[in-house]
């Protein structure tokens, strides 16, 4: 095994690590104020969003592109989209939609393994 197999390796598994703990973070330390939520979900989305479309360059070399890019982007639209739709309107009809998204990056992650 090559060490820019090992490397893309961790940082695979360093991203799916990220994607769950900050998951963990925006449910348990939300504020009260609806008003300070929406931001801190906007603020959630956009950290994502671009945490994830940097790691679709690496997606561009991983072994699987087309497998690793699909689950980003996918994870992408339905984490990031539905934080967006809810921080932007106060609707949270689309919420359920933020976890199947946030398994769909942790996938897109450890599909850079492959």
């Amino acid at each position: 095994m090559t060490a820019s197999v090992v490397v893309r390796r961790l940082a695979a598994l360093s991203g799916a690590s990220a994607v769950a703990a900050g998951a963990y973070g925006a449910h348990g330390f939300k504020n009260s104020d609806p008003d300070d939520y929406q931001r801190v979900l906007f603020e959630t989305a956009n950290k994502y969003h671009f945490y994830h479309s940097l790691a679709l360059l690496g997606a561009a070399h991983s072994g699987k592109p087309v497998v690793a890019g699909t689950l980003l982007i996918a994870g992408m639209g339905m984490f990031c989209g539905s934080l967006y739709h809810q921080a932007m309107t106060g609707d949270p009809g689309l919420r359920k939609m933020a976890p199947m998204g946030g398994m769909a990056m942790i996938a897109g992650w450890l599909a850079l393994i492959l």
